[in-house]
């Protein structure tokens, strides 16, 4: 795909991954629109990237449903390819005793996401639409002990873009999910994860932005073994995992 003059709508425009994306989309000769609650923090960081004149950052809370129409309608531009980005983590030990959190992430990567981008979807007059990616995690792929409620929301997610992949087939729209392992990012810090396979927020950007025709894209060929034997493993065997 052709990326200059492109219009692309970054969804959790705050989050690292999506930060580094939009450096990729601005280099392509795209105008994006950054939408996030963290408004402050994105217009610094497009004005320290020296994007002020194409970058227009918009405020969109995830979590409020009743605002995406609203949001979606006022937006300056409609978009050519929307990316889905927003975040949140609880560890599953914090996500078991407390609702507020395990809600939270549900609202975030699956009920936030099937609301805006069922309205962005539905909305036939944009016929110049052309890609939506979503940033799921290979913890979404089976349930561990370790965080299956995280995981559950990230599968939701991705079964939702599955979905939406075969809905939109028909309008030549399509739809890509990004199934990655462990990012170092600020959702990350603090946690005990294996230096050896953390990935950096800009090598998962560059299959963000230049998505391959296939809707699973796995980066980092030692991940891409891990989601292979995790897809494959008996559940008895599953069962063991941490």
């Amino acid at each position: 795909m052709q990326l200059s003059n492109k219009t692309v709508l970054v969804l959790g425009a705050n989050s690292d991954v999506a930060k580094e994306a939009i450096k990729l989309y601005i280099k392509e000769g795209c105008r994006v629109i950054a939408a996030s609650r963290s408004t402050d923090e994105l217009n610094a960081f497009a004005e320290q990237q020296g994007f002020m004149a194409n970058v227009i950052v918009q405020y969109f809370d995830a979590t409020a449903f009743d605002t995406h129409q609203q949001f979606y309608n006022n937006l300056p531009f409609k978009p050519n390819i929307v990316l889905y980005a927003a975040g949140f983590l609880k560890n599953n030990e914090q996500a078991m005793i407390d609702w507020d959190g395990s809600f939270q992430m549900m609202k975030v990567h699956y009920c936030g996401a099937v609301s805006i981008l069922n309205i962005i979807v539905n909305d036939k007059s944009n016929t110049s639409l052309e890609k939506i990616v979503g940033l799921s995690s290979l913890s979404g792929v089976r349930g561990r002990k370790s965080n299956f409620i995280y995981g559950s929301t990230k599968s939701a997610f991705t079964q939702y873009l599955a979905g939406l992949r075969q809905y939109l087939f028909s309008r030549n729209i399509s739809v890509h999910v990004i199934v990655a392992g462990y990012i170092r990012s600020k959702m990350t810090a603090g946690l005990d994860l294996p230096e050896s396979l953390m990935l950096e927020p800009s090598f998962i950007a560059k299959p963000v932005v230049y998505t391959p025709a296939r809707f699973t894209i796995v980066p980092g060929f030692k991940w891409k073994i891990i989601y292979t034997i995790l897809r494959l493993m008996p559940e008895k065997l599953v069962a063991r995992l941490p």
